[in-house]
């Protein structure tokens, strides 16, 4: 390769540039492998050490980023191939703010460090490839623009958006470091109580790669071994856990005899130069990279693979300490004026200090809006409570009783209604919800608020006017009923319709019980919102805590930026304020977007006390700060952060801090806290004395976390995470740790587990859910032995934490972000946080970024979404997408399973703007995420793949049919037809031995009998033939070929006919000349380049030496198109038989043997493989006799052919059966029903036909295009009730969900469901089974599908898991006897065993039709005899797998009747990981997988499988596929899929008998002729 000897990164830049813009090139598929070679070698040639020439064209197969990339990790390096845009993009990065917000110095620092160690490892992905027309994303102008959307406003992006910064607070050491970074083992702790203080973790040290090696690994990276087995990405060895030095793949199989070639070979040798192998290949080079985790291994039994539980890593941190000591808060003070209940203290403000105000509201410029004393609080609130309770209903009747639900609908921007509506219906009685406010019919909540409002039997709203006329409505003006939600009355609540209580009415004030005094809503993790019921004196006692913990002091000012309906911004700015007389100012959220320094100013104005943020709003303030000087803090003494629980809060408040410091603000003032919405408050630091010093911080291994232990982290900088406290526990409260899986065990002191919390300030119950309430609000935590701690009952707080010194609580993450993989717990946020400090300014729209699990294949996997920003380039996305795995591989060592790109502004949100997850997952499972770039990494992540199976060499021996569960008996699987008897009369034998002889013999003596019948697309008769007729045809065609063919007895003739009576004329025409007819399709006019070189070569194969055709075929083969694709000057003869002059040939051949050859059927079988075979005189004579045995067929009856006639089973019933038997055929060729699709019913029906034959294509046809028609069909008298047996003539498995729902769509019609059947043939004999008049019907089984892979077959009940339907293949035609073979050993098999299908019988073809007569191979398919059991009979093998059951039905004879079943095609079955798979089996599993996918084939290629699906959707659902492609392949199936194609629906092709010819598909797709809309690779 040109840059051998060359160190890019010394290069000059310009040249640097050029050469990231010819990888562009090359990968975008814009140059040759050979054009960029020259190019690169040109641009290289004066920096390259001389070297000899020949080395120079040596093919650089994978732009490697170790190539470009520059070995220090710093963020401007230009990554591996940067077009010159992305650069200059680069330089001018967007000024604004916004973007800037999410950069971490530190946090950066630590991925570039994972990258780095990963760029070392040559790690090239392949990028997806997709479809020009894909990359127009739906116009920029329907994206929100930046500044109004709600979506930036994504809290948890913003927390941890300079997220680590405290993480790693030293610079790292060199990329090495990272490749030998050994396994953490922990010391013991001396003392046990202080779980910070852990000794340092001891490193071994491991083997580093020399510089030498190294650049042996680079060359050796661009070599391909010659001879090389396809890799097999199947199976890995599992590597030890300690040394990650992975070795470029080739150093692993390099053995000292093996030269060096060009990569560019396929695995089979064959030359490939198209991009997409080269993909492929990438593909391959990426997974012999050994995975990460050992794999945990499953042992196979016969039937049922059992999971073993994966050996715990001797290395696993354990935790270490004693078992943890519930922690107390201190007492709860008793203040003498405290009131008995939070409306008594309104009711108190509101008579002595009425003019003193209560709540300040702001508009959407930051400017004071209007302010409520609590004068006017009281009276307002008053009146609401008299309207509720007196003016709704009657007296009699009234609406509402005391302890009813009543929603609260308000927006955020209207705080006074929402606190008057909140405190009318405290001194009403009634129970508030707070919900929030549905924007549309189908908003991402609103049907889950539903549940809330039914669980808690909610039917009355109160809301605003302002709020109501906002409200969708219906067209006559009422709101709509929103999805999921109980009938609602709404109730406006502005003054102007209150009413004033009457002078002699008080609302009932009890002292503060425990019946329930509000509801808060809470959304779990499953997306269920639930209410949480706050029980009058948790209420109380609650604010009585917080003031208590917060030091609240009458008058004093509180800014509240937090949504007052909830959590602590009702907590503490709307019953905590009101208890203590405080003065709010609220900032609603609206506000905040338009300017975010609001609420600081307002502090600054007001001198507030007391501030509630959350990080987003310090966040949003230190960016908006620059423009404001004269702002100063000082009055803050209690800086309250309502989600400091959340790790990622650090690197806010550090940084605010360092802005305003200079502003007044203090550091002991920032306090951070817990919250729960079941406890309500768990903890809350509170403000230090001046200049005390501040509290210490957990500097954690998340490796430690991942195993829910606390190690101090020493080691390794990058995966660390820096947690601070949240002061201690509230007053009155009792705290314990306890395991947050399985019973409620107290944890020990260096273990993280859930905190649970006794308090009379928290929630009492899950209002009307009384099952999930006992597991949440009435815990008993239990100790080591199991046995209850006590009798208090705890609350799950859902926050995952532990106890630190000095009874410190330090929270690391929450239950809800929990995601358990493999046994090991990471955190969402923390991958979130990893995920955006991968540089995700020019891809991720806003740090919109989704993480949450979905179980596949009994394990989590995890998966990543992010809204794409609307100018982001393909090329930037997809390497965000490949560092991020990286990265998180690299500092959470877990493989992600997807990596999704949504367009901006696409993911459902939740009220206050951030991404619904519940939502966005049901999105990806549903396939309706609609993501414009996809990244797949199955291979990496999934671990608990079964064992591959090893085949064991198989000794021959009569052993080998005795294996396995035998059903009945040692039974060997074989099955026999009846006897086909023997014809006595000679004159019978005469008129039965040539069908060149019946024919004459019927025109005879019975001339004016119509054989055939041919109708034309409106059911008319066009033509048909007596016996007469068509001899006297016959007879004129045979003359003419004596005459103008000069042909020898023996030649071939090429039959060129559409679908009709010409054909059958020609045929016998060629009988009576002795020569021997070939029938073929003739082209398609309109596609002549596809159909036509398929005649060609069957015409050169079969060294035709004359065609007989029609005019306008003739004229078709002449043609300017046709001279286009084929050579049209070296056709044979073509002779015309339209208008042939009346002649009587001078005499009839009569061949001198009934061996003699016939005819010859040529077919293109699934494979692609074109086969013609010979049939002798004696074989046809034979079939039509075993068919006439077994359909009953004689002169007086009528049966309808909708076949295509030229090749198998419908050739001989379009063109011999009836000659032969003396039945009336009707003919319809399949073709006519695409211009009339009742055509062949309403044929059925007319003729009362007893006996059809048809292709399952014309069965599809039917049952997709008359489906919905079949009332209007038995309008016009379409009865089917006649039809007796209805025959589907099929090479392959019969396809029993499409013949179940024929048979049920046209059940009304009078189609008996025991009429349907299928026939089976084969290339070696045309006709094996066929479900004739007599006999058993069908019967159908139930297979296990694990078992059929391991070649076994074991019956299971309808509907068991993994069963598989499969329909008997008819009834064993007279004369045939079938044996189950094993296709290896060729020794006879039990009948519990999958095996292939011989075949031995009079009509079997006598051999393959080859030009040079390769003997081996036909004697290997038509003359085998059994490796031992019976040595004599020759038996042909029919290359199909297959089974035979006996069955409780009984044959004619009275015998228990064999049943055959067919499974697939031998050549078509895929080895993967040992076992036998059937594509059809992985296509149906794919085919269930989302709604748009229309039609799917499967393949392997080099031991990856490759699924291509139709889409029927839209081109924006193409990516959504993928992900559920690889789902049900792996759940079903337990195969990872290697490469998904998405492809317009008519791609995979079809033969004319209807079946995918994969093979001929996998061909164009590695050719790259398929135009897909997209392919993934899978990693």
């Amino acid at each position: 390769m040109a840059d051998r000897g060359v160190d890019l990164s010394a290069l000059p830049k310009e040249v640097r540039d050029q050469l990231a813009e010819l990888d562009l090139e090359l990968s975008e598929g814009d140059i040759t492998q050979k054009g960029y070679e020259k190019k690169r070698a040109k641009l290289l040639a004066s920096y390259v050490p001389h070297l000899p020439k020949a080395d120079l064209s040596l093919p650089d197969v994978q732009p490697s980023p170790s190539h470009s990339a520059n070995p220090s990790p710093s963020p401007e390096a230009p990554g591996p191939s940067t077009s010159s845009a992305s650069r200059h993009h680069r330089a001018h990065r967007s000024g604004g703010a916004r973007d800037d917000r999410y950069r971490s110095d530190i946090h950066t620092e630590a991925v570039q460090a994972a990258l780095a160690k990963h760029r070392e490892e040559k790690m090239a992905l392949p990028m997806p490839t997709k479809r020009r027309s894909y990359f127009v994303q739906s116009p920029i102008d329907n994206c929100t623009p930046p500044d109004t959307s709600s979506a930036s406003e994504d809290e948890g992006s913003l927390r941890r958006k300079a997220a680590l910064s405290a993480v790693l607070a030293q610079t790292l050491q060199s990329p090495d470091y990272w490749i030998n970074r050994s396994v953490q083992s922990s010391s013991t702790s001396s003392s046990a109580s202080s779980t910070l203080s852990h000794g340092e973790p001891k490193t071994q040290p491991q083997p580093q790669l020399q510089p030498g090696a190294s650049v042996l690994a680079d060359v050796l990276a661009h070599t391909r071994i010659e001879n090389s087995v396809p890799p097999d990405v199947t199976s890995t060895t599992p590597q030890e856990r300690g040394s990650r030095v992975d070795l470029p793949p080739a150093i692993k199989g390099m053995s000292r005899g093996q030269s060096r070639s060009s990569m560019l070979d396929t695995a089979d040798g064959v030359p490939v130069s198209s991009r997409v192998s080269t993909k492929i290949q990438q593909l391959l080079n990426t997974l012999k990279r050994p995975k990460r985790p050992p794999l945990s291994e499953f042992f196979l039994d016969d039937s049922e693979e059992i999971v073993e539980v994966p050996r715990p890593d001797p290395n696993t941190p354990k935790p270490e300490g004693r078992q943890i000591i519930p922690v107390k808060g201190e007492p709860l003070g008793v203040v003498s004026n405290w009131p008995p209940a939070l409306q008594a203290a309104l009711a108190r403000w509101g008579a002595t200090q009425a003019k003193s105000p209560a709540l300040t509201a702001l508009d959407i410029t930051g400017k004071p809006l209007y302010t409520l004393t609590y004068g006017k609080l009281w009276s307002r609130s008053l009146k609401l409570a008299y309207t509720l309770l007196n003016k709704l209903g009657t007296k009699t009747e009234p609406v509402l009783q005391t302890g009813d639900r009543v929603a609260l609908v308000y927006p955020n921007s209207d705080p006074g209604m929402f606190w008057v509506a909140f405190y009318g219906c405290l001194l009403a009685e009634v129970i508030p919800v707070p919900i929030e406010v549905p924007l549309s019919r189908q908003d991402a909540g609103s049907q889950q608020i539903g549940f809330l409002l039914g669980s808690c039997g909610v039917s009355l709203a109160l809301t605003s006017e302002v709020c109501l006329k906002g409200l969708p409505k219906t067209q006559n003006g009422e709101i709509v009923q929103f999805k999921g939600w109980p009938r609602m009355r709404w109730v406006v609540t502005d003054t102007k319709y209150l009413t004033k209580p009457s002078k002699d009415w008080q609302p009932h004030i009890p002292t503060a019980n425990t019946d329930t005094a509000y509801i808060e809503y809470k959304a779990s993790k499953e997306g269920t919102v639930m209410g949480v019921a706050v029980s009058k004196i948790a209420m109380l006692t609650h604010c009585q805590a917080l003031t208590q913990a917060c030091n609240y002091c009458e008058g004093e000012t509180l800014v509240n930026v937090l949504d007052c309906k909830k959590d602590m911004g009702m907590w503490h700015g709307v019953l905590t304020s009101v208890m203590n007389r405080i003065h709010t100012i609220t900032v609603p959220y609206a506000v905040m977007k338009a300017c975010p320094m609001s609420w600081v100013q307002r502090v600054h104005f007001h001198k507030a006390r007391v501030a509630l943020v959350k990080c987003r709003d310090l966040h949003w303030a230190m960016m908006a700060h620059k423009d404001q000087k004269d702002i100063n803090l000082s009055s803050i003494r209690m800086l309250i952060v309502a989600d400091g629980a959340n790790p990622w809060s650090v690197s806010s408040c550090d940084a605010f801090l360092n802005v305003f410091q200079s502003h007044g603000l203090r550091p002991e003032v920032i306090c951070p806290c817990a919250t729960s919405p079941e406890a309500l408050t768990v903890a809350i630091r509170r403000p230090g004395a001046r200049g005390a010093p501040l509290p210490a911080r957990a500097i954690l291994s998340m490796g430690g976390l991942s195993h829910g232990v606390i190690r101090v982290n020493t080691e390794d900088k990058n995966s660390a995470l820096t947690v601070q406290d949240v002061g201690h526990i509230m007053p009155g409260a009792l705290m314990c740790i306890v395991k947050p899986d399985g019973p409620p065990q107290l944890c020990k002191t260096d273990e993280i587990g859930e905190i649970v919390i006794n308090s009379r300030a928290g929630g009492t119950m899950y209002y009307g859910l009384p099952g999930v309430t006992k597991n949440t609000f009435e815990v008993i935590p239990v100790n080591q032995a199991g046995a209850p701690i006590g009798e208090i009952p705890f609350a799950r707080t859902g926050l995952l934490g532990f106890v630190g010194p000095g009874s410190l609580v330090f929270v690391v993450g929450k239950i809800e972000g929990l995601l358990m993989v493999s046994g090991r717990r990471h955190n969402a946020d923390d991958l979130v946080a990893t995920a955006l400090a991968v540089e995700p300014v020019k891809t991720v729209y806003r740090g919109r970024i989704a993480v949450f699990s979905v179980t596949v294949f009994y394990d989590e996997r995890i998966v990543i979404v992010a809204e794409q920003r609307p100018d982001a380039s393909e090329e930037d996305s997809f390497q965000w997408m490949s560092r991020v795995l990286q990265a998180i591989d690299g500092i959470h060592q877990v493989g992600l399973y997807c990596l999704a790109l949504v367009p901006a502004n696409t993911l459902p949100k939740t009220p206050l703007g951030g991404i619904h997850i519940c939502e966005t997952k049901q999105s990806f499972l549903d396939g309706n995420l609609h993501p414009c770039n996809i990244l797949m990494c199955p291979h990496t992540c999934v671990t608990n793949m079964p064992k591959p199976r090893q085949k064991q060499p198989v000794d021959v021996g009569p052993a080998s049919m005795l294996v396995g569960n035998l059903v009945a008996g040692k039974r060997i699987a074989q099955a026999t037809g009846r006897e086909l008897g023997v014809v006595e009369d000679q004159d019978l034998i005469r008129k039965h031995q040539f069908l060149s002889e019946a024919l004459q013999w019927r025109a005879q003596t019975d001339p004016d009998h119509v054989l055939y019948v041919l109708l034309n697309s409106k059911g008319v008769a066009v033509c048909t033939a007596t016996c007469a007729q068509l001899h006297k045809r016959a007879e004129k065609i045979t003359a003419t070929l004596i005459e103008r063919g000069g042909l020898n007895t023996g030649d071939n003739v090429v039959l060129l006919y559409p679908p009709g009576i010409d054909l059958i004329a020609a045929f016998y025409g060629c009988l009576y000349a002795g020569v021997i007819p070939v029938t073929v399709r003739p082209p398609h006019p309109q596609n002549l380049a596809a159909t036509l070189p398929t005649v060609r070569m069957i015409i050169d194969v079969s060294k035709a030496a004359c065609i007989l055709t029609t005019q306008p075929l003739m004229r078709i083969l002449r043609s300017r198109e046709a001279a286009a694709s084929v050579n049209v000057k070296t056709w044979p003869t073509i002779i015309d038989t339209d208008d042939l002059p009346r002649k009587r040939p001078p005499q009839i051949y009569k061949p001198p043997t009934a061996e003699m050859l016939a005819y010859l059927d040529f077919s293109v079988s699934t494979t692609g493989m074109l086969t013609g075979v010979k049939m002798s005189h004696a074989a046809i004579s034979t079939l039509c006799r075993s068919i006439k045995l077994q359909c009953e067929l004689y002169s007086s009856r009528q049966i309808a052919i909708c076949l295509d006639p030229y090749c198998g089973l419908g050739f001989v019933l379009w063109c011999l059966s009836s000659v032969y038997s003396g039945h009336q055929s009707i003919l319809i060729p399949p073709l006519e029903l695409e211009t009339s699709l009742p055509l062949w019913l309403s044929t059925l029906s007319q003729y009362k036909i007893r006996d059809t034959f048809c292709s399952y294509s014309v069965m599809e046809l039917c049952t997709k295009g008359l489906g919905t028609q079949s009332e209007m069909l038995k309008a016009r008298g379409l009865n089917l009730s006649c039809v007796r047996s209805c025959v589907v003539v099929a090479e392959e498995r019969p396809r029993l969900a499409l013949s179940q729902s024929f048979s049920k769509l046209f059940k009304d019609l009078g189609l008996s469901p025991r009429a349907v059947s299928t026939a089976f043939g084969s290339r070696v004999n045309l006709a094996i089974g066929l479900q004739g008049t007599s006999g058993p019907d069908p019967s159908t089984v139930y297979v296990d599908m694990k078992s059929l892979r391991h070649d076994r077959v074991r019956l299971v009940e309808k509907g068991a898991p993994q069963s598989l339907p499969l329909m008997e293949s008819g009834t064993i035609l007279p004369g045939v006897r079938v044996i189950i073979v094993n296709p290896e050993t060729r020794g006879p098999l039990g009948d519990s065993h999958l095996g292939e299908i011989w075949v031995n019988s009079p009509h079997s073809a006598s051999g393959y039709y080859t030009i040079y007569g390769e003997e081996s191979l036909q004697a290997d398919h038509f003359n085998t005899k059994l490796s031992f059991g019976d040595p004599q009979t020759l038996w042909s093998r029919t290359g199909y797998l297959g089974f035979i059951k006996r069955t409780e039905l009984l044959d004619a004879s009275g015998d228990r009747h064999d049943a055959l079943f067919v499974v697939g095609s031998l050549d078509e079955t895929l080895e993967l990981r040992g076992l036998r798979y059937h594509p059809i089996d992985i296509e149906t599993s794919v085919s269930r997988a989302h709604r748009s996918i229309a039609e799917s084939a499967v393949f392997t290629w080099t031991n990856l499988l490759v699924v291509v699906a139709e889409l029927s959707g839209s081109e924006q659902e193409a990516l959504d596929l993928v992900p559920l492609v690889t789902n049900v392949v792996l759940e079903e199936h337990h195969l990872i899929v290697g490469v998904v194609v998405i492809v317009d629906p008519g791609v995979i092709p079809i033969n004319s008998r209807g079946e995918k010819q994969r093979m001929h598909l996998r061909d164009s797709f590695l050719a790259d002729q398929l135009d897909p809309i997209y392919v993934a690779y899978n990693m």
